[in-house]
């Protein structure tokens, strides 16, 4: 039992052109992604026309054992199909930007979305990056899924590139295509009443129970926003009363279990789809917690998680059961002295720290038990999980340098309290969206960051290194190189496959990746050393199933 596992994480950015607020969110994530386009193009002198591959994708097989009709599923569960921009988007965009379009723009207001990949011209709704990313719009947001990681620090490395490669985006469309301003924010609500998620996948071996296993992870889950939340102002969906909560998504779940991700929002997602071999793991789709600015808040959500998984898979989660889970997430969340107690079904009542507690003593007990308290990583993951439940039971403001919520109370609070305003007042709102925009001279938390006030995993320099280099110890690594060093012939990707096209060869050539350890740079760095050509690189990739 260690914290290493097979995880990434997925942010999903909030987006506006300040100078017309009326801008179509999509057209503009489309424009984002697309810069990023342009900007690899010009530092490599060619982009890969990597599409997104949908074969594997299985949105609505729920891990209940079931799959849900297609005809009753949201639209926005439909992730196996293509985005393509409506005619009342390009309509929208037109009306907004009517003396503004150039090349790019006018190719796509006149030939819509074409998931073509061999058509250099089209818009790319998605892309495939040398990191062994994936940057794509996500119905009205841009998005970038992390490479798949085995370390949590490693999750946070690989999810800061995120935002390096979204800001540069966003500069490269002022700067370079001079179409104005587009702002970024690391955010989970408009405050408005729209979300938007940040998505943690684990993978967990089939065998484990998964009713037990979400009967265990629920009051985790509820309850961990008092170290990983990112804190907001405005209390509800549409921020209809005044106050600051630990959690931006909180007043957004609805339900304890289920399959949606957009409607009716559960505290448990079933979504049933491992990217691997079936038979041997199903991925756990987190879709409860918050985008994290801070690294040591990224770290612990992640450290913990696989933590409790690991006690789950080892049949020693402990036995908490909340009477009302959703009320819980969020009465706890609008309490930031993080003091209120709720209810169990067996008579308790707790506090959320008491119950993270209670999961931080069970893992710490199994790591003694097992040994892996000396593996390096997990015994940082546990002294740091423990010494934040104790300081935030002493004093939340004790954790203001590396726990986001915290950091942005204390900020707030100090500005509210010299100027005497309510927690409704519109600068509050404003420093709060502030707070997660990514330019790294008006970001709030950067801000803060720059006068030291923040612990940092990371500096700079690693994060560059993760922006142009994938992981070395997952398949992500052959994913990024491969998409490097065969832009022109890498026609097709996703998480468990990779598809070729071999000059003199009428079909393409698509490789299963469906166990997720093999393309690490110990199992394939040699096909790269070789300087084959494609055919020889691809001829030299296994056939079949990896894993299976």
């Amino acid at each position: 039992m260690t914290v290493k596992r097979f995880a990434g994480l997925e942010t999903e950015f909030g987006i506006l052109a300040p100078q017309d607020l009326t801008a179509n969110a999509t057209v503009l994530s489309a424009r984002l992604i697309n810069a990023h386009a342009d900007l690899v193009a010009r530092e490599r002198h060619h982009v890969a026309a990597t599409s997104w591959d949908y074969t594997d994708e299985r949105p609505l097989q729920d891990a209940r054992g079931f799959e849900m009709d297609r005809d009753q599923a949201h639209p926005s569960q439909l992730t196996d199909t293509p985005r393509e921009l409506t005619a009342e988007e390009i309509a929208l965009s037109t009306d907004a930007q009517p003396g503004k379009i150039f090349k790019e723009e006018a190719s796509m207001l006149a030939a819509m979305y074409r998931e073509d990949a061999n058509d250099v011209g089209h818009v790319r709704m998605n892309m495939v990056l040398g990191n062994g990313a994936r940057f794509y719009v996500d119905h009205a947001h841009p998005e970038y899924s992390s490479p798949e990681t085995l370390w949590p620090a490693d999750a946070v490395l690989w999810d800061q590139a995120g935002d390096v490669i979204a800001r540069r985006a966003a500069d490269h469309v002022r700067d370079v295509w001079g179409l104005g301003e587009l702002l970024v924010y690391k955010n989970n609500t408009d405050g408005k009443g729209q979300s938007y998620g940040a998505h943690e996948n684990y993978l967990m071996p089939r065998s484990v129970d998964f009713d037990k296993a979400a009967a265990a992870l629920i009051p985790f889950f509820a309850t961990r926003q008092v170290f990983c939340g990112s804190g907001r102002v405005g209390i509800g969906m549409r921020s209809g009363y005044p106050g600051f909560q630990i959690s931006q998504r909180a007043d957004f779940f609805e339900a304890e279990i289920g399959l949606e991700t957009t409607v009716r929002r559960p505290i448990v997602n079933t979504r049933d789809e491992p990217h691997s071999n079936w038979e041997k793991y199903r991925r756990l789709h987190v879709i409860i917690g918050d985008s994290n600015m801070g690294q040591v808040s990224t770290y612990l959500r992640v450290g913990a998680t696989s933590l409790v998984l690991a006690l789950i898979e080892a049949g020693r989660a402990p036995e908490i059961g909340l009477l009302d889970p959703v009320e819980a997430l969020q009465t706890i969340s609008h309490d930031p002295q993080a003091r209120t107690v709720v209810r169990l079904k067996d008579g308790r009542r707790l506090t959320a720290i008491d119950i993270q507690r209670i999961y931080y003593d069970a893992a710490a007990s199994l790591c003694a038990d097992t040994g892996a308290d000396t593996e390096p990583q997990t015994a940082d993951v546990l002294q740091r999980w423990g010494a934040t439940l104790d300081a935030l039971a002493r004093d939340p403001l004790e954790v203001a340098s590396t726990v986001d919520w915290v950091a942005k109370y204390q900020l707030l609070s100090a500005y509210r309290d010299r100027n005497g305003l309510d927690w409704d007042d519109p600068r509050l709102a404003m420093m709060d969206l502030q707070w997660s925009d990514l330019r790294s001279d008006k970001g709030l938390f950067f801000k803060l960051a720059g006068r030291g006030r923040v612990e940092r995993l990371f500096d700079d320099a690693a994060i560059e290194r993760a922006v142009g280099n994938p992981p070395e110890d997952t398949r992500a690594y052959l994913r990024g190189r491969a998409v490097s060093a065969f832009p022109d012939h890498v026609v097709g990707a996703n998480w468990d496959a990779l598809s070729f096209s071999v000059p003199g060869r009428a079909r393409v050539q698509r490789r299963s990746l469906m166990d997720p350890y093999w393309g690490s740079r110990a199992t394939v760095e040699k096909l790269f050393e070789m300087q084959n050509d494609i055919a020889e690189f691809v001829d030299a990739l296994p056939r079949g199933d990896r894993g299976a």
